[in-house]
């Protein structure tokens, strides 16, 4: 193998196995009569074209099935990626509930539905208890302080009910998606967002704002939901539109708490995720879905 094909095969790594099994042969032997006969890496278009039709053929490749199952399973998987999010910064606190929280996330990834409700559910309910100032199950030093990742106690500007109505929509999808074939695995790439989500940092608000939102956590929302809106379009599919409604549901429950308290900077934030929402949820009646045949 020579140089040049080995970094074709490696960009074509972008495609999915399917795809790199039915075509990937014949597109590397295109590839090779095309370039020139002493060159050893491809050029620059053709490795930004190839990374983005492969990353296409990703996004049609997962447009099969049940949009709407999907979708559930997307939205649950985001949601509790940031309610493990909120547990992470005290792990030195209460390591037990943080190890659960996330092999509830690592279940809700590998879509093993029925394994991972009552894991949600018990971290929910310690959760809330937390939140309520209850000792419900084992016995917590109340308040609880960070390890790292932030400053403030857990749960200090989070009313029981708040924090319950994240918990609550992850276990109803997952009570509807236990019913049937169970939903596919999702990319690892939720676990690696999760420290990205708890870090209270960098500081964009002023310190004594009731409700402080990371620029760092703002930055990968607005990544998330800007692949969505892509995705929608590219696929002409709705299940992305649902995940990112679910999971603005969440956000916007989050900041009703604090309603009266709210700035200029809340609200931007908010209408820039419910924009983006939007957009995933309608930009699809534009595009083309296109069916893949295994």
């Amino acid at each position: 193998m020579t140089p040049l094909e080995r970094r074709y095969r490696l960009l074509l790594l972008a495609y999915p196995p399917a795809y790199r099994a039915a075509h990937g042969a014949e597109l590397v032997g295109v590839l090779l009569d095309c370039a020139a006969p002493d060159r050893t890496t491809p050029e620059l278009r053709e490795a930004a074209g190839l990374l983005a039709g492969g990353l296409r053929e990703r996004v049609r490749h997962a447009a099969r099935g049940s949009a709407w199952r999907d979708g559930l399973h997307l939205g649950a998987t985001a949601v509790m990626a940031v309610q493990l999010a909120a547990m992470l910064p005290y792990a030195g606190s209460i390591p037990l509930w943080m190890v659960l929280s996330a092999l509830a996330l690592l279940a809700v990834v590998r879509g093993r539905v029925r394994l991972a409700l009552p894991l949600v559910l018990l971290t929910g309910v310690k959760a809330v208890a937390i939140a309520s100032g209850w000792q419900v199950v084992d016995v917590t030093m109340l308040p609880v302080y960070p390890s790292f990742l932030t400053d403030r106690p857990m749960f200090v500007a989070s009313a029981p009910a708040t924090v319950a109505v994240g918990y609550g929509l992850v276990c109803c999808c997952l009570l509807a998606l236990a019913v049937g074939e169970a939903p596919r695995t999702r990319s690892w790439w939720w676990l690696a967002a999760v420290p990205f989500a708890a870090w209270a940092g960098p500081q964009w608000m002023a310190q004594e704002t009731p409700a402080p939102i990371s620029l760092s956590r703002m930055i990968l929302e607005v990544a998330v939901l800007g692949l969505a809106v892509w995705a929608a379009r590219v696929a002409g599919d709705q299940r992305w539109g649902l995940a990112a409604a679910l999971y603005l549901l969440v956000v916007s429950d989050q900041l009703g708490e604090h309603l009266d308290v709210l700035t200029r900077q809340h609200l931007a934030y908010w209408g820039l995720l419910a924009l983006l929402t939007a957009l995933a949820a309608f930009v699809r009646y534009g595009g083309r879905r296109r069916v893949l045949l295994d």
